[in-house]
């Protein structure tokens, strides 16, 4: 892809999510895309958005899990920005209409005091830069169709790191923890949807620790000259599939001893 096909797809994505309507797959309309090609489109909506005065709030981590990697035959995780606009207060209502087809992921979320970057980053320098942990959701949309109607071809993980990687929304619960006060490893979630039970799993599904994610991200945004910076929320990665939220949908995710997270679509 050229520089300008990537700001072509940039732009268009960014005209589904202000009108609602979904754009065809990239990976059909430019066949030779590919992960680097990805990101730039990424980097062209980033480029976008702060323009329009949007601000940076921290990152998203995506297909940590083995399954998500099979399924997109991929073997590494991807990465997508949180803006100002994404935030949603615990227990909030998502207006009608602000999402294409939203759905939520359940995560554990690292919230920094201080920056962490480079090529060789540790699990220890992750954990000192730390500020602390908090139960979370993620909400996922997507600007681009999940199957092309034609061909019946899915989307591919080219498409889903164009369009930011899913990313639309975050809401932290309340609750702050120590990076050490658990094993994040052993920090689970019961998701429930409308009061019925959905989704369960635990953090170590998430690249076996949630702290070895924030360790991938810190290192593969050292590749473009980036690094996470104080005061930003890292969300580590879903250890529950996608759960679907159609209007009128009430999730609830109950974290145990590690805290809470709701959330509602008008």
């Amino acid at each position: 892809m050229t520089p300008e096909d990537h700001a072509h797809a940039a732009a268009d994505l960014l005209q589904a999510e202000r009108t609602g309507q979904q754009i065809g797959l990239l990976s059909l309309r430019h066949p030779e895309i590919g992960m680097d090609d990805a990101y730039a489109v990424q980097n062209a909506i980033y480029r976008q958005k702060l323009a329009e005065g949007r601000k940076v709030i921290g990152w998203k981590i995506g297909l940590t899990s083995k399954a998500m990697q099979c399924a997109l035959n991929i073997d590494i995780p991807d990465s997508g920005i949180l803006f100002d606009d994404m935030a949603f207060g615990n227990g909030g209502t998502v207006p009608a209409g602000r999402f294409i087809q939203p759905r939520i992921e359940a995560e554990i979320a690292f919230i920094m005091k201080s920056s962490v970057g480079g090529q060789n980053v540790t699990r220890e320098d992750v954990i000192a830069a730390t500020d602390y942990v908090a139960p979370s959701i993620e909400i996922l949309d997507t600007r681009i169709q999940r199957i092309d109607p034609e061909s019946g071809k899915a989307r591919t993980v080219y498409d889903t790191i164009s369009d930011n990687a899913a990313n639309a929304g975050i809401v932290l619960g309340t609750e702050r923890h120590a990076v050490d006060a658990f094993d994040l490893r052993w920090v689970g979630a019961l998701t429930f949807r409308n009061g019925e039970i959905e989704e369960t799993g635990l953090g170590a599904g998430v690249l076996n620790d949630p702290i070895e994610s924030v360790v991938w991200l810190a290192r593969r945004m050292a590749q473009y000259g980036q690094s996470i910076e104080p005061g930003q929320i890292i969300l580590s990665g879903s250890f529950i599939r996608p759960v679907e939220c159609p209007p009128g949908t009430e999730i609830h995710a109950d974290f145990g001893p590690f805290g809470s997270v709701d959330i509602n679509f008008a």
